[in-house]
C-alpha cells in the first residue's frame, strides 16, 4: 500500500530484491531479509537508512517488496517456517499478527534508541519507522482565497461548494468524518462508528470520486477534476512541485505510519533487533526526509541538525505539525470492533 503515498523519484538507486535473484534465505549470523513496500519510498530508505545501517552493523540486508505484507505475515507465522525477519509494514499489521502469535513480541531492553520516542509511537510488537498524514487538501484557485481547513468545512457543502472525493477505505476517513461532526481529538477512540457512518451518509451524495490509489487521488487534483479532497501528503506535495494548483493542511490531519516488527521464529533473531534499534537511531531517521516527503518515526532525528527548520517544517512528524493532527490509534484498529468497521465499509459502499 505504501508506494501509493506519494513518492518522490530517487534516481541513481537501486533497490536488491532476494526474491528477484534467488538469494538463499538459509541465513546466518550477519544478515537479515528486510521487506518494505517498494517504489521510490524503498529506494529511498535504501539509501537513507538500509545501506548506512548495514554498513555500520557490518551485516547484509537481503530485501524484498510487498506492499500488502499480511498475508505472507500470516503464512510464516503460522507455519512456523518464516524467510523473512524485519518488516516495515503498517502497525495494524504487527498489532494484529503479534496478538495472533504472528510477530515477536519486541524487547525493548534491547532497543535502546527507542527510549526517546514517545509511548504512543510504540507497541508491544514494533516500532514507528516514519510518518505520513492523510490531510485535507484543495485547489486554492476554487475558494478566492478563503479554503476548507476542517473536515466540518469540507462536509459543509453550501459555505464551500466544489467537487469532492474521499478515498475507499475506512482507515482515517471515519476519523474525519467524526471531525467534521464535531467529536475532538481527545475523544475520537474509539471511535463512534455509529456516529462516523450517519456522517459519512450526510457526504456520500456529495462525493465525485472514491479514489483507491494515492496515483488516482493525485491525478483527480492535478487534472482539476475535484476542488477538495483526503489525500496523503506527499501526493499533494509531489504534484505542487509539478506546478499544479494545489495545497494543504496538516490542520486535523490523519497523522499515520509505518513500524518496524520482526516475523515469529524469524531466522535471524537477534540480527534482526540490532536492525531494529539501528534503523531507529536519529541520526538514520533524519536521513529519510532529504529523499522523500515523509517524517522520521524517531522525532530526536529533529535534534540532529541534518534536517533544516525550513524542511522539518513541511513534515507529518514535525511536532507542531504533529500537535494539529490526530494520531491514528492502531491498536483500535486491530480489534474486533476495527474489523467489524471495516466490513461495514464494504457494506456502506454498496448502498
Amino acid at each position: 500500500m505504501k508506494q501509493t503515498h506519494g513518492l518522490k523519484t530517487l534516481m541513481g538507486t537501486s533497490v536488491v530484491l532476494a526474491g528477484t535473484l534467488g538469494i538463499s534465505h538459509a541465513m546466518a549470523g550477519g544478515q537479515i531479509t528486510f521487506v518494505s513496500q517498494g517504489g521510490a519510498y524503498q529506494e529511498a530508505q535504501t539509501v537513507a537508512i538500509l545501506d548506512p545501517v548495514a554498513e555500520a552493523l557490518g551485516i547484509t540486508i537481503h530485501q524484498e517488496s510487498a506492499p500488502d505484507a499480511w498475508p505472507m505475515i500470516r503464512t510464516q507465522g503460522t507455519t512456523g517456517q518464516a524467510v523473512w525477519d524485519v518488516v516495515d509494514t503498517p502497525p495494524l499489521n504487527c498489532v494484529r499478527g503479534g496478538n495472533q502469535g504472528l510477530i515477536e513480541p519486541l524487547d525493548f531492553s534491547r532497543v535502546p534508541n527507542a527510549e526517546s520516542m514517545p509511548e504512543e509511537y510504540k507497541t508491544p510488537y514494533s516500532v514507528a519507522y516514519e510518518f505520513y498524514s492523510s490531510v485535507l487538501a484543495y485547489n486554492p484557485d476554487a475558494f478566492n482565497g478563503n479554503p476548507p481547513e476542517t473536515w466540518a468545512d469540507f462536509w459543509n457543502v453550501e459555505e464551500f461548494p466544489g467537487n469532492r472525493a474521499l478515498r475507499n477505505h475506512p482507515l482515517g476517513t471515519l476519523e474525519a468524518a467524526l471531525l467534521a461532526d464535531g467529536v475532538t481529538p481527545e475523544e475520537l477512540y474509539p471511535l463512534d462508528v455509529d456516529r462516523a457512518f450517519e456522517k459519512l451518509a450526510e457526504i456520500k451524495p456529495h462525493i465525485a470520486t472514491w479514489w483507491t490509489s494515492g496515483g488516482q487521488s493525485a491525478q483527480l487534483l492535478y487534472d482539476g477534476e475535484v476542488d477538495m479532497l483526503m489525500m496523503w501528503n506527499g501526493r499533494v506535495s509531489a504534484i505542487m512541485d509539478e506546478g499544479a494548483n494545489a495545497d494543504f493542511t496538516y490542520n486535523e490531519g490523519i497523522l499515520q505510519n509505518t513500524h518496524l516488527c520482526i516475523i515469529k521464529g524469524a531466522p535471524n533473531l537477534d540480527t534482526a533487533i540490532e536492525f531494529v534499534n539501528a534503523a531507529i537511531d536519529p541520526e538514520y531517521q533524519a536521513n529519510l526526509p532529504l529523499h522523500i516527503d515523509y517524517g522520521p518515526g524517531n522525532p530526536a532525528a529533529f535534534d540532529t541538525g541534518k534536517i533544516s527548520d525550513e524542511r522539518a517544517r513541511e513534515l507529518p512528524s514535525y511536532p507542531e505539525n504533529a500537535a494539529r493532527q490526530v494520531l491514528m490509534s492502531y491498536e483500535w484498529w486491530s480489534s474486533s470492533e476495527g474489523e467489524q468497521a471495516e466490513r461495514r465499509w464494504l457494506e456502506f459502499m454498496q448502498q
